[in-house]
């Protein structure tokens, strides 16, 4: 199990076919398996010749393109582990994880490279267009078919103590989890995926894995274009997507959207947020006999281990009970609902979701003492709410650990309040997610000032979102914020979010 065994295979098997194709302002850029494998040993070679070696971290900053995938597969051909960072990212949190990785090297692309150039005091910074000049001028290496427990990548995400956490993931674990994927849903090798879910994010990763696994094609686009991705899927015949809701509301709304232009499309997944039943039923008329499945993971167990299946939303088989369901235990998960004692809860009964099996994650980079919190007894405890009927469909009910997930991306709370507080006028903050009808949710903030500031509501606010802007993702910053007197708090003395849910829920807009 080593994440480079399909590019061989596929190499083997068909090396003339296309296995990735960028598309970019500037046109499109395609190679085959056969260019793919010798670009992969080059920079391999060239990564070598910087010193990276077997366990060093490679951190890659980079929106989704070829260079990227060549990197990635450079690092795993030599058993080095790649740390993808968010492209999104402030430079105080690129820092964090930067350091936190103790990664060697940190490879960029174009668009990125004043960013990472800030960080060029705390590790060698190199663009991949350089990196790909150097490899060009050296002979591939041999792969070193490094696999099974060793790490291939840790992806940082957001942290319930205000700090990113690196999730240690093997190749292992990602090839567990796309096999057990693809057990269910059919991965056929003749796929042609389009990658604009970042591949920083472990759903685009996951999706990247499991097409080189089956010798699939892969496009790339740097970032979600309505107008573009139409028109890859009807120039590339893109077979499968991964979307989140609010993405696929936007190809529906496109102003070039014709039926006609995306029939190639037969596998729609999506995620991160619910599906509006309106917004499902408008996609069904334009895909009938496409499957569209909805999935539920985190960057713990590398991608999805709950799957609500395609019959469960074709109009002909339908179950409305189900539409809201992320499915039951995919193949090789075991997931139960325990309650706060750890007893399995009654079917029906709301506790938090568990799961174990080969794609959980081994833990969190640094951080034993949260991996064993986190990780008790041969189980991944979640911090997320859900139940499970009798019939084994899951139903999440909250988010245990209040994370916020907007546009499809993930946002914990304790980041954004502990940048709030690190205002002067700030005294505390609350940080909470409100419903949202163009990104599933947007972050509000309670916010109790300092005494004695003398700054308007409306000029504190503004002076607020810049100040998280300089430390966080853009994402993450409140887009609405309310100010109050003291905040309500339990017996215990901790903030009472639901009753702050309560009193801010209506009338907030983003």
């Amino acid at each position: 199990m080593y994440l480079t065994q399909g590019l061989h295979r596929a190499l083997q098997r068909h090396p003339d076919k296309t296995a990735l194709c960028h598309i970019s302002g500037e046109g499109e850029r395609a190679s085959t398996f056969t260019q793919f494998a010798n670009a992969v040993a080059r920079r391999a070679a060239a990564l070598r010749a910087h010193g990276i070696a077997s366990n060093d971290r490679v951190a890659i900053f980079s929106f989704n393109d070829d260079a990227m995938i060549v990197t990635l597969m450079a690092c795993w051909w030599l058993g080095a582990i790649a740390c993808p960072m968010n492209v999104r990212w402030s430079i105080p949190e690129l820092r964090h994880a930067v350091d936190d990785s103790g990664a060697a090297l940190l490879v960029t692309d174009a668009s990125s490279a004043m960013t990472a150039a800030e960080l060029s005091d705390q590790v060698r910074v190199m663009a991949s267009t350089d990196l790909a000049a150097q490899a060009a001028g050296l002979a591939p290496v041999e792969d070193t078919r490094c696999g099974g427990d060793a790490l291939a990548a840790i992806l940082y995400t957001g942290g319930t103590t205000g700090r990113a956490k690196g999730v240690m993931l093997s190749h292992a674990n990602f090839w567990s989890a796309s096999m057990t994927r693809g057990a269910e849903l059919n991965n056929s090798p003749d796929s042609v995926s389009l990658l604009v879910a970042p591949l920083f994010h472990v759903a685009g990763l996951g999706r990247l894995i499991g097409q080189s696994i089956v010798g699939g094609s892969c496009i790339t686009l740097p970032q979600f274009r309505a107008e573009v991705v139409l028109d890859a899927i009807e120039r590339h015949g893109i077979s499968d997507i991964i979307v989140v809701p609010t993405m696929l509301q936007a190809l529906l709304e496109a102003p070039g959207f014709a039926a006609m232009r995306v029939q190639s499309l037969t596998r729609i997944a999506f995620g991160a947020a619910p599906m509006p039943p309106d917004l499902l039923d408008r996609a069904l008329a334009v895909w009938p006999d496409a499957d569209f499945f909805q999935a539920y993971g985190m960057t713990e167990t590398a991608g999805a281990v709950c799957i609500n299946m395609p019959i469960n939303h074709r109009p002909s088989t339908r179950d409305s009970s189900r539409l809201r369901s992320v499915g039951r235990a995919g193949l090789g998960a075991e997931i139960r609902i325990v309650d706060a004692k750890g007893r399995e809860c009654p079917r029906g009964e709301a506790g938090e979701l568990k799961v174990r099996g080969p794609m959980v994650t081994r833990g969190y980079w640094n951080l034993p003492d949260v991996t064993a919190q986190t990780l008790r007894d041969g189980w991944l405890h979640t911090g997320d709410g859900a139940r499970m009927e009798a019939d084994g469909y899951i139903f999440m009910t909250d988010r245990i650990k209040d994370m916020i997930i907007t546009g499809g991306e993930n946002v914990y709370p304790a980041e954004v309040e502990a940048a709030l507080r690190s205002h002067p006028d700030v005294t505390d903050a609350a940080v909470i997610g409100m419903p949202d009808t163009r990104w599933g949710e947007s972050v509000h903030a309670v916010i109790v000032v300092r005494p004695g500031a003398d700054a308007e509501p409306d000029i504190l606010k503004a002076v607020l979102q810049a100040w998280c802007r300089t430390q966080l993702a853009g994402y993450k910053c409140p887009r609405s914020v309310s100010f109050v007197e003291a905040m309500p708090l339990s017996a215990a003395g901790k903030v009472l979010k639901t009753s702050l849910r309560a009193a801010y829920g209506a009338g907030v807009t983003a």
